[in-house]
């Protein structure tokens, strides 16, 4: 997997017992103790360190692993640095708050749920961030569906559907990033290749919003106005600010590298940003480390557009280094090698390796309750799997995030449910029926890998 060879040669049970007793101390250290998963991931790595000395592994070979293992994934490290500072930039320039404006304008109550959805997925691209989607935007439609009568279950699973196909398709968001990453492929070309099964599962879904879901009676639409008003007071909205917006699509269907796109987007984001604000070098410093930050009074509205920089980018680029520390460590030990030959009678077909890694992704999801390790141990462990049946890893990728990204907000106790039902104020139990989007994506999946539809060979 890394380019060298495991250090022990362990048995299949010991291998399932090592896994078993970290993935349950993982588990209770993030579900029992509210451990943040970079502390579960550190704490796993000394128990892993302390094994192996114990088996006579020396410290210099398992390091060896691990820088072996980041070595290959420091590509996702610099991209994140770019994700911040495009963030900061479509920010200052008003892209992202001009896109919000236009797209509140977009509600229809007569298809109340349906628009939440739309228009969550739109601002969930546009800032690449699911939770920061639910927690503003949502939380806007959650006291809409209040004035109009509108049922909170659904109206909490259209947001969630349409928070996450954005997170899922943004080149801004993180958890994209990492499961690009983490198998060696490019963002858009991941970006595109997910296609195949998260069109089709938002059209299925805007389907059963619009003929499924009952209708809304339609109420004032004073909430919008609101939010509308105090976006277009920011200063922000300016049609020419979708300029930038419009260079990376075209950018990214260009097929160009994602670190020149997103280095040539914030170059015309802060040419558009001296169309109606002058920040000196001081204060640009500042925001593309800090994050744009928004001065004066503008409630919810400040909170949504003061976002972006180097800064944001720390939480995600330490926890895919301790990942893929992880995951360089249970190779060198031979853990991951014993697994894989324990289940290589199985592995013969795409769709059983689909299977496999959708239930492994779920399975961590449901178990720990982290997405960032659902996509980081996954794609760790089968990433040999593809390159042994001749698929290209972009078709592990794609499945990563169709059984990783989007499931973890369907589970109760994982980070995402805890947050979005606090959010929302809408039980997990309560709006996953109606998260059409987000169990739609895992069945697509399936089904096209034991089909083969859409799948990719070397």
């Amino acid at each position: 997997m890394f380019g060298f060879k495991s250090l022990l040669d362990i048995p299949r049970w010991e291998a399932f017992a090592v896994v078993a007793l970290l993935v349950a101390g993982m588990g209770y250290t993030i579900i029992e103790t509210g451990w943040l998963p970079h502390m579960s991931i550190i704490a796993a790595i000394i128990v892993l360190l302390g094994y192996g000395l114990l088996r006579g592994v020396p410290y210099k070979g398992m390091q060896d692993g691990m820088i072996g293992a980041v070595g290959q994934g420091m590509g996702a490290v610099y991209l994140f640095f770019f994700i911040g500072l495009l963030v900061s930039a479509l920010m200052m320039g008003g892209a992202i708050p001009t896109l919000m404006y236009y797209g509140f304008g977009w509600v229809s109550p007569e298809y109340f749920y349906f628009s939440a959805f739309a228009l969550c997925s739109i601002i969930g691209i546009a800032i690449g961030s699911s939770l920061t989607t639910c927690a503003t935007v949502g939380v806007a439609f959650m006291g809409m569906a209040h004035a109009f009568g509108a049922d909170a279950a659904m109206t909490a699973g259209a947001v969630v559907s349409g928070a996450f196909f954005g997170d899922k398709m943004s080149p801004l968001s993180d958890t994209t990033g990492i499961a690009a990453s983490i198998v060696g492929i490019d963002l858009f070309e991941h970006i595109r290749n997910m296609m195949y099964t998260t069109i089709p599962a938002w059209l299925i879904s805007a389907a059963l919003m619009l003929w499924l879901l009952p209708d809304v009676s339609a109420g004032g639409l004073g909430n919008v106005a609101e939010f509308r008003s105090r976006l277009e007071a920011t200063g922000l909205v300016h049609g020419y600010s979708l300029l930038p917006f419009a260079l990376l699509v075209v950018l990214a269907l260009m097929r160009v590298n994602a670190v020149v796109a997103m280095l040539l987007t914030v170059a015309a984001a802060l040419g558009v940003t001296y169309f109606h604000s002058s920040p000196d070098l001081a204060q640009l410093g500042k925001w593309f480390y800090g994050g744009f930050k928004l001065e004066g009074d503008f409630g919810e509205v400040g909170k949504l557009v003061s976002r972006g920089g180097l800064e944001s980018m720390f939480f995600t680029q330490t926890i895919v280094i301790l990942g893929m520390s992880l995951g360089g460590l249970l190779f060198t030990l031979g853990v991951i090698p014993a697994l894989l030959a324990a289940a290589k009678s199985f592995l013969t077909t795409a769709g059983r390796a689909t299977f496999s890694v959708a239930a492994t992704s779920v399975g961590v999801n449901v178990l720990i309750g982290e997405q960032y390790l659902s996509i980081l141990l996954s794609g760790e462990t089968f990433k040999p799997v593809y390159d042994t049946l001749g698929l290209h890893q972009r078709n592990l990728s794609r499945t990563l995030e169709d059984a990783g990204t989007v499931i973890n907000p369907l589970v109760p106790w994982s980070v995402c449910g805890v947050f979005i039902s606090q959010a929302l104020g809408v039980p997990v139990w309560t709006y996953l029926p109606y998260a059409f989007f987000c169990w739609l994506c895992l069945v697509l999946t399936l089904l096209f890998g034991f089909t083969g539809l859409t799948l990719s060979r070397k």
